[in-house]
């Protein structure tokens, strides 16, 4: 299969490239810039799809950058870049010649770093695990309160072979919450713990709502401080097996 992912340059979208071609699939990637193996979204604009069985968009702004200040500008800058290559990729494939076999996007993901330092750049943005794990290794506070909300989480590996999983079965279709099976109750004091054991380190004392807002804004702090209780029912029930059920386990292997 050739797959095509706007994105797959990212931080999900590399090891979804990496686990497609393990699979023995072909990935062109669609980026800023074109080059080996890859095209750019403007090219994609002029010249159409190019020859492929399935699309994946990964595309998006990293909304928790602290770098970046909650405003206006950086508000449509985050929409755009979901919006418009959406749009982008939907026209394409509309005027295609051929048929996909599969089109999948990924929406809404906050997503966990394997890193013990904050660092955000194009190709390896950074997510609620970057912001948590700097907290415990330096050995300051973790959890978050008040309201310490009820989150989902997922690895990365997960994520992967859940779109992987997606695009090898033709017959799947609808949502598939990207959540860990036994995680969808998990409260930032839980994480916070969990991720203290895993490192081997405490987590002493919480960090206040209003220091969440200050860093991240009013807006942004929001997906850190309320949560949903998603569950993964379709996902389990499309016949996908995660690598890693539970927060403990994923924790662990994240910091190994």
């Amino acid at each position: 299969m050739a797959c095509l992912p706007g994105g797959g340059t990212g931080f999900v979208g590399r090891a979804l490239t990496q686990l497609l071609r393990s699979h023995g699939h072909e990935v062109t990637h669609i980026s800023r810039q074109g080059g080996k193996d890859r095209i750019s979204w403007e090219e994609l604009s002029h010249s159409g799809l190019p020859l492929c069985d399935a699309v994946v968009n990964l595309a998006g702004e990293n909304v928790l950058n602290p770098f970046h200040r909650w405003n206006d500008a950086f508000c449509r800058e985050v929409i755009s870049s979901r919006v418009e290559t959406t749009k982008t990729l939907a026209k394409a494939i509309a005027d295609a010649e051929q048929p996909l076999r599969a089109w999948v996007l990924i929406t809404g993901v906050g997503y966990y770093r394997p890193s013990p330092t904050v660092e955000y750049t194009e190709d390896s943005p950074g997510g609620d695990f970057d912001f948590f794990s700097h907290l415990v290794s330096s050995w300051e506070a973790a959890a978050l309160t008040p309201g310490s909300p009820a989150r989902g989480v997922v690895v990365r590996s997960d994520l992967a072979g859940i779109v992987c999983h997606a695009l090898e079965n033709e017959h799947l279709q609808g949502i598939l919450n990207g959540v860990a099976p036994s995680s969808p109750y998990t409260s930032n004091g839980t994480f916070a713990q969990e991720l203290a054991a895993a490192l081997g380190r405490p987590a002493l004392l919480p960090v206040p709502a209003w220091a969440v807002r200050a860093v991240f804004g009013a807006e942004r702090a929001v997906m850190l401080l309320e949560g949903q209780r998603v569950v993964p029912k379709h996902t389990l029930e499309s016949g996908y097996h995660f690598i890693f059920p539970d927060l403990s386990g994923a924790l662990k292997d994240i910091v190994a």
